[in-house]
């Protein structure tokens, strides 16, 4: 909904969906939705207003990630302090690009991001205050201080937002960041990130690693004190869980391989965060795993083509300066002969290179990324990381963030709450189940990771070799013909 510029422009596109809205409201009374068994009319009305809006391909690139980039205003129940943690030496690009090179299995390429200041706020709840109280007008300092007041735990979160790695913001995601500060009592650092296609990978994972050693050793004139790696929790939603994952496991190969880095001046070594914990999180950027079809029917995210009959095509929108990139390329995110390198698809990563890894949690829906989720746990666990999951039944993509007040919106926060206090304590035990949570929260179950997803690991691979395969000659298609156009 953040797309639209103005209340009236909201309102116009939502009066063209009352259609929508009273066949689903209709439907959903007389028990003929096809979800109803799994949804309350909220949760179907929520994502079918959803599916509505992402169905329209025809914004270009620029003004769909501007749209979605929208300041909405700080009031209400948060602290907000914007902070830019200046750009270190180079050696962090060159870690990012160690790591890279150590685990990759082929001819995978990247883009060379160069290393940038990065931008992020400090988040905390804000107790005794309405919802449309403004924040003061006072420095960001004093700002971080009264967020400090309220946020006294020496645990601090490292938040990256969702949006497929070309949408939203630190400033989309507040009001959630802000319950997870209140829930936890630690203050958040949620990061901004550069965005795709403009800034694909290895980008946002530079600026990731940027942010988490900057928690550890504060550059000049940084509001905060040094933060122990023991006292750091990753913490992010689709494809900022893939962030989280995607920087841990640059963590645990560097630890292999370099174990030092250069920053500002010091000498850090490779440290290793207190845990992880995620919702949704996005570990195959191919979308190849079965879930994508199977769990579309309670989701907003509409499955993905899966059968090679014509040449991968890249995203169908009107063209604008930053969408189709020179030279072409067909996802947004990377080149795709990196797609199922491990720091860029997670899933995609030998069981073995987890090892080590710190306590992990996931929460999901019933939703398309739900097979990779659970296939990624099933993975670690096998190796020895202490996993915790969680399934809600009939829940789409992301729940809790867009539904924070309803009853699951809850429980989810008190999982991942929950998660984080324990993983800072040393309390979280390895689990070889997923907690599967039953329609209105009425029940649970406990399900075997190792039963939850048919497949096999070889299984798996295999379906990501063919999809990358299949977006590779898509893209030496197109570059063909660019190149051959240019030389006319």
């Amino acid at each position: 909904m953040s797309t639209f510029g103005s209340p009236v422009a909201l309102l116009k596109a939502m009066v063209v969906r009352i259609p929508l809205i009273l066949k689903t409201l209709l439907l959903h009374t007389i028990r003929l939705s096809p979800v109803s068994g799994k949804q309350d009319l909220r949760t179907e009305l929520t994502v079918a207003i959803i599916r509505s809006f992402i169905g329209l391909a025809t914004t270009p690139v620029g003004k769909q990630q501007r749209g979605s980039m929208r300041d909405p205003g700080i009031k209400g129940p948060l602290w907000i302090s914007k902070v830019t943690l200046p750009a270190p030496e180079d050696d962090v690009q060159a870690a990012v690009f160690k790591a890279f090179e150590d685990l990759k299995r082929g001819d995978d390429t990247y883009d060379i991001p160069g290393v940038v200041p990065v931008e992020a706020e400090w988040t905390g709840y804000r107790s005794g205050v309405d919802k449309s109280a403004p924040q003061p007008d006072i420095s960001e300092e004093d700002k971080y201080k009264e967020l400090r007041k309220e946020a006294q735990s020496d645990t601090v979160i490292l938040y990256f937002h969702g949006g497929a790695y070309f949408l939203m913001d630190p400033c989309t995601h507040r009001i959630p960041v802000a319950q997870l500060s209140k829930r936890t009592g630690a203050p958040v650092l949620s990061v901004r990130y550069r965005l795709a296609p403009q800034h694909p990978f290895p980008s946002a994972l530079v600026d990731a690693l940027v942010a988490y050693l900057s928690l550890i050793a504060p550059p000049p004139g940084a509001l905060h004190e040094p933060v122990p790696a023991k006292n750091i929790i990753f913490s992010g939603d689709s494809a900022g869980g893939n962030l989280c994952l995607v920087l841990l496991q640059t963590l645990l190969t560097l630890r292999r391989v370099s174990p030092t880095i250069r920053f500002h001046g010091q000498e850090i070594p490779i440290e290793l965060p207190a845990g992880v914990a995620m919702s949704s999180p996005w570990c195959d950027i191919t979308r190849s795993m079965p879930s994508v079809v199977n769990n579309a029917l309670y989701d907003y995210l509409a499955p993905p083509s899966q059968v090679p009959e014509t040449l991968y095509q890249p995203p169908s929108v009107p063209a604008d300066n930053i969408w189709p990139s020179k030279p072409p390329r067909v996802d947004f995110f990377c080149n795709a002969n990196a797609v199922i390198h491990p720091l860029v698809s997670p899933l995609a990563a030998r069981k073995e290179l987890w090892k080590d890894s710190p306590p992990i949690y996931m929460n999901m829906g019933e939703e398309g990324l739900s097979d990779e989720g659970l296939l990624l746990a099933r993975k670690m666990y096998q190796v020895g990381v202490p996993v915790v999951v969680e399934q809600f039944e009939g829940m789409p993509h992301c729940f809790g963030l867009i539904m924070v007040k309803t009853p699951a919106g809850k429980r989810f926060f008190e999982g991942m709450s929950k998660f984080c206090d324990d993983a800072i304590a040393g309390r979280v035990q390895p689990s070889c189940t997923l907690t599967y949570i039953s329609y209105k929260l009425r029940s649970s179950r406990e399900i075997p990771l190792d039963k939850a997803v048919s497949l096999t690991d070889e299984e798996v691979d295999e379906r990501l070799r063919k999809v990358a395969e299949w977006r590779v000659e898509g893209e030496k298609a197109l570059q063909k013909q660019y190149y051959d156009k240019a030389k006319l």
